[in-house]
């Protein structure tokens, strides 16, 4: 979407806060011994109660309101009564609609005493994100985008994933252009000001590849290696992007 109305802006902002709310719901109860399939009830609930729809629930046949992918699982983990153990990472990634607009947006939660190593990997995908950002901008290219992630990812000694990427959003859940975690400077489409994009670092303790497992959702590190993944939907502007879930 390429929101120039501020109608659509506003709708873009209020279903950003209801993402949020629904991460930092699920922040707060994650502990040692709930299963996954418990946070994602906490995640719908909180969508919900703002008079929204959580949209992956029966998206493509996906079961439930969030994807939720413990350590070596990348994305798209189905919820289940697998218990959350002491030292584990756990993403959450929630989209939801309200009003016909769309936001999405991911974070890697720590699970009790975790390791020095996977404390780093969750806050390197944050700033891989950050990274990124700084070239939001409208005139420059996803490229520039791309790029400054896998950067700043492989520089500090991670692998950035290839197979899964960004994309636009806005009245649909994926929207182009397309925004990888990998690149080249000046390539791609030019952001425009305006344009939706949700922009989600997906990088691992190993190597960049995955693979699918039977379920035909859950993508796992091919190393078996922890991965974390990062996300927040924007809106481009001329100077800073404006970030609508935190």
């Amino acid at each position: 979407m390429i929101a120039t109305k501020e109608k659509d802006r506003e709708g873009m902002r209020a279903a950003g806060k209801v993402v949020k709310a629904a991460l930092d719901a699920a922040r707060e109860f994650i502990k040692p011994g709930i299963t996954t399939l418990e946070i994602d009830a906490v995640v719908e609930e909180a969508i919900r109660s703002m008079g929204a729809t959580p949209s992956s629930k029966g998206y493509q046949g996906f079961p439930n309101a969030s994807c939720i992918s413990v350590n070596d699982v990348v994305v798209h983990g189905i919820p289940s009564l697998t218990i959350v153990k002491d030292g584990d990472i756990v993403s959450v990634d929630v989209t939801a609609l309200l009003n016909g607009y769309q936001s999405d947006a991911a974070r890697t939660f720590a699970v009790g005493d975790v390791s020095d190593g996977n404390k780093a990997l969750i806050a390197a995908a944050e700033a891989a994100f950050y990274a990124g950002m700084e070239y939001a901008r409208a005139g420059n290219r996803v490229g520039d985008v791309s790029s400054a992630i896998q950067l700043y990812s492989e520089l500090h000694g991670y692998g950035v994933v290839r197979a899964l990427t960004g994309h636009g959003i806005g009245r649909k859940m994926h929207e182009s252009p397309e925004v990888p975690n990998f690149g080249s400077k000046h390539s791609g489409p030019t952001l425009k000001a305006g344009l939706c994009i949700a922009v989600e670092p997906m990088i691992t303790r190993g190597g960049w590849r995955v693979y699918c497992e039977r379920d035909g959702w859950t993508v796992r590190t091919s190393d078996r290696s922890n991965a974390a993944h990062y996300e927040n939907t924007v809106i481009i502007g001329d100077g800073e992007p404006e970030i609508l879930t935190l």
